[in-house]
């Protein structure tokens, strides 16, 4: 998200010359399907497609390389020990990189989609890749269905396929195969806002919960009733300071995550029960699921917590079960430290987890996964031959 933004205030300062997408990522990639790299004229950039091992490359020539259109190119990031010079190139993985020049329709359009996706619209994107003399297409549809944008020269047929071959994939970015209304491979790019962060709460101990969650480009909205607080000074990363102690100031969603730091006992009752209230109204109405936010952190002490929460669900009237299913409490993962900007690092990286869906997963290397590894040829000579050494020593042993 934070690419975006500068790719955007590049782009609207008129000084760019070629777009580059990353389209499709095989074996190790620092960056995924959907990351930008946005070129200026004088090899200015914004974004990122790699590690930083492929952009200098890139941006030398991308304007050769776009001189008549749009084009494909593939980029291997294999790590080589072989070559004298490796140049970096150690992610271990070949990427696809759409290179496209910036004054075209097509282009403009997608600038505008993910300009619009950074204020909460959603937009899902399908470009036909220029293959073989055929030149890049692309179709854009807002996230109720839309056309917001096609080429002049896409038939009826061709939108109609693009639209459903959006809905087959409808979570993630990628090429998929020819269609019978075309020869040419689809990218499909879906276009989600920023995260959202609801920081109820405005101490000392939120200013650096707020700086972080800006570093990763999400829309932050600060809100407390004491109006000494809630200045937006205190917070100039945040998009919103609100002096409010009311939560329908602030048109919460389903997908929004939501902190309650106020330091308040009374205060952050109020808020639980107030956050919590759709599951009571969602057993009286038999609606078919109710509107709570993704996250709910309670900053505190699990005793703390526990108090609030059966209070909570004694005046709504629901189960202890029901409340724990929506609530993180203590907030935050247990990183260890001490101070407001080592809650504040537990506070999102608990919710950057949850929001990715990978709040129970670790990436620690294992005896077997530094085996499967090797057996894939993704270490060097030198970590197969030093690791074939040791099995025969033990073997001997």
């Amino acid at each position: 998200m934070p690419d975006r933004r500068r790719i955007l205030r590049q782009w609207r300062e008129g000084a760019a010359s070629a777009l580059v997408t990353l389209v499709r990522a095989e074996g190790s990639s620092y960056r995924r399907p959907g990351a930008h790299l946005l070129i200026g004229a004088n090899g200015e950039c914004s974004g990122s497609i790699s590690g930083g091992c492929l952009e200098a490359e890139v941006v030398r020539k991308a304007p050769w390389l776009t001189r008549d259109g749009a084009v494909v190119e593939r980029y291997s990031t294999l790590f080589d020990d072989t070559a004298d010079i490796p140049y970096g190139l150690g992610c271990g993985g070949i990427v696809d990189l759409l290179l496209e020049p910036v004054d075209t329709p097509e282009c403009r359009a997608l600038l505008e989609a993910i300009e619009a996706s950074l204020t909460g619209a959603e937009f899902h994107v399908a470009t036909w890749l220029p293959l073989q003399g055929q030149p890049l297409r692309r179709v854009v549809f807002a996230s109720d269905g839309r056309l917001i944008f096609s080429s002049a020269t896409l038939t009826a047929a061709e939108i109609a396929a693009a639209r459903t071959a959006i809905a087959g994939q409808p979570n993630s970015n990628g090429i998929l195969p020819s269609t019978q209304h075309s020869t040419q491979p689809i990218y499909v790019h879906h276009l989600t806002p920023p995260q959202r962060l609801i920081v109820l709460g405005a101490g000392e101990d939120a200013k650096p919960v707020v700086t972080m969650a800006s570093l990763l480009g999400w829309r932050v909205l600060v809100a407390d009733g004491r109006a000494q607080l809630a200045q937006t000074a205190r917070f100039p990363e945040a998009e919103q300071v609100l002096a409010t102690s009311s939560l329908g100031d602030l048109s919460l969603r389903s997908n929004d995550a939501v902190i309650l730091m106020t330091h308040s006992y009374e205060q952050d009752r109020t808020l639980l029960t107030q956050l919590l209230a759709p599951l009571r109204d969602h057993k009286s109405s038999h609606h078919t699921s109710p509107e709570i936010p993704s996250y709910i952190g309670l900053l505190g002490a699990s005793h703390r917590s526990s108090l609030l929460v059966s209070e909570a669900v004694a005046s709504l009237g629901i189960t202890i079960d029901e409340c724990c299913a929506h609530i993180f409490a203590p907030v935050g993962l247990d990183l260890g430290g001490d101070g407001a900007e080592a809650i504040a690092l537990a506070i999102i990286a608990e919710v950057q987890a949850h929001v990715q869906g990978r709040l129970a997963s670790s990436r620690k290397l294992t005896p077997a996964s530094v085996a499967e590894h090797i057996v894939q040829g993704g270490a060097s000579r030198y970590l197969q031959t030093h690791c074939a050494l040791e099995a025969a020593a033990k073997s001997q042993a």
